[in-house]
């Protein structure tokens, strides 16, 4: 059954001597706003944690399997959705066909939407290839921005070893190669996002799809390990819920009400006990209730 509610969150993470979402643009340093020097990662980089926890704790399995991943060939997922609701005749037709919409590609979007859980969740464009549709995900991340301006620190590391024969002799068998790392010390990111009832119809988003999300945002740090990203944490997941479809409450105005602050500003933060996090809930709109499942 679809969710019935409209729902907004507020999730808080942090990262420790590590670099939270590079840049390949700018030498994979930390992602900053050049104004005001406030960190930032993108929605796609948070998504990405999301589809990788749930692969993990679902297998990979229907209706849980996941559409945009390593390695995945997009158009050879849209040849299965018509092979597996009966139309496979429609891939031999002519490009014009195949580019087309109608009742099968419609079936299609449904039977990818019922089987991939990134695809009822925040929605694909399935166009490539044969015509599966596209979706509209009923929930939508932001950003995450730091809570206070970041510094990126650049280090020299060696590698004690070389890739070819060429590079050794080049180096009478020292076999030293030189690279660079980027890390943040520390920052304390906040991101916003939005599940919307009214888009959950069309993908059949549910309930336990709901639980399964939460979840994956509270655990996705601790299944994604690297030396790269340092010791990143969840560290609060503050969920609104309205009790009509189409909210009780401006998103901004619930978002206001979670305020992470340093406690003294003379300093620089090197760990989440640096921070307090204010939560105003005393005085909710009416329609609206607050979840706090964790901080």
């Amino acid at each position: 059954m679809t969710i019935a509610n409209r729902y907004d969150f507020v999730l808080l993470f942090d990262v420790k001597d590590g670099n939270p979402n590079g840049d390949p643009d700018a030498g994979n340093l930390p992602r900053i706003d050049a104004e005001t020097g406030h960190g930032l990662v993108t929605d796609v980089s948070l998504k990405r944690k999301v589809r990788n926890f749930v692969g993990l704790a679902k297998d990979e399995t229907p209706p849980y399997e996941i559409y945009v991943k390593e390695k995945a060939i997009l158009n050879k997922v849209h040849e299965r959705a018509y092979v597996a609701t009966g139309n496979e005749g429609m891939l031999k037709g002519d490009e014009k066909k195949r580019k087309g919409g109608g009742d099968a590609a419609t079936t299609a979007r449904n039977w990818m939407c019922a089987n991939f859980y990134d695809v009822r969740t925040f929605g694909a464009v399935m166009s490539t290839g044969i015509n599966c549709g596209q979706v509209r995900g009923p929930v939508q991340l932001t950003f995450a921005r730091s809570v206070d301006p970041i510094v990126a620190t650049e280090h020299s590391i060696t590698r004690m070893a070389v890739a070819t024969e060429t590079e050794a002799a080049k180096q009478e068998g020292d076999n030293r190669t030189m690279g660079r790392k980027h890390t943040v010390p520390y920052g304390l990111y906040v991101a916003h996002g939005f599940v919307s009832a009214f888009l959950a119809k069309q993908t059949g988003f549910s309930g336990d799809d709901l639980e399964l999300l939460f979840q994956a945002l509270e655990q996705m740090f601790e299944h994604d390990r690297s030396a790269a990203r340092g010791h990143m944490s969840t560290r609060g997941l503050y969920v609104f819920k309205h009790e009509s479809e189409l909210g009780n409450a401006h998103a901004h105005s619930l978002f206001e009400r979670i305020q992470p602050r340093l406690h003294d500003r003379t300093s620089s933060a090197r760990s989440f006990a640096d921070y307090t996090v204010s939560v105003h809930d005393s005085d909710l709109p009416v329609g609206v209730s607050l979840i706090r499942r964790l901080g």
